[in-house]
């Protein structure tokens, strides 16, 4: 019930939907949310207004993170059905060079690893190449029998749509760049959002 009452309260529906496109939305009001690829567990945006930090907090990547652990059980929420939660701050060794990632989940439905990169500022093309890394590394490293290619999302507060598509132009991992906020946007410019999407032709 308090999941149910919160992705009423965070639009979920809304926004959802407003990621697919027009046949992508009719099969939702249909059928309700099904699971079947990388896609259909990103969401743009996150909405993190369970960490109640007021707008004019600066806060670094750790302490978001920090914040998001404390939090944990809101934050799988928030990412949907099927995640389990593995790891913080993952270590990555190459030669003599240590990556982390910032965050490690499973998902149960698709049989993947879902890496989630943080960035308090705007994802850059150098994150996508590092989140690339990540992917490759626990593709050869990480994944056992039956265990599909895993999933990487960066998290950022900011993004740029055109520097998004031409970094990941080319690259066959599958890696998606969100934003996230932290307060609820507004419903009625979501539902007029929607609204156009079901009208077009």
């Amino acid at each position: 019930m308090r999941e149910l009452k919160r992705q009423i309260d965070s639009a979920l529906f809304q926004r959802i939907a407003l990621s697919k496109d027009k046949q992508g939305v009719l099969e939702i009001s249909k059928q309700g949310y099904i699971i079947q690829k990388a896609e259909d567990i990103v969401k743009d945006p996150y909405i993190l207004e369970f960490l109640k930090i007021p707008l004019q907090d600066r806060l670094s990547e750790k302490e978001l993170e920090q914040k998001i652990i404390d939090n944990l059980q809101m934050f799988l929420l928030e990412l949907g059905k099927g995640f389990t939660f593995v790891s913080r701050q993952y270590r990555i060794s190459l030669g003599n060079r240590h990556f982390y990632v910032d965050l490690v989940f499973y998902h149960r439905i698709l049989k993947c690893f879902v890496l989630i990169d943080l960035k308090i500022g705007e994802a850059s093309h150098e994150d996508i190449g590092q989140m690339n890394l990540y992917l490759n590394y626990f593709s050869k490293e990480e994944n056992s029998e039956g265990d599909n290619p895993p999933i990487g999302i960066i998290l950022s507060a900011k993004k740029n749509d055109i520097d998004v598509e031409f970094a990941l132009g080319g690259i066959t991992n599958k890696i998606f760049v969100s934003k996230y906020k932290f307060y609820l946007p507004d419903k009625e410019e979501l539902e007029n959002k929607l609204k156009e999407l079901l009208d077009e032709k």
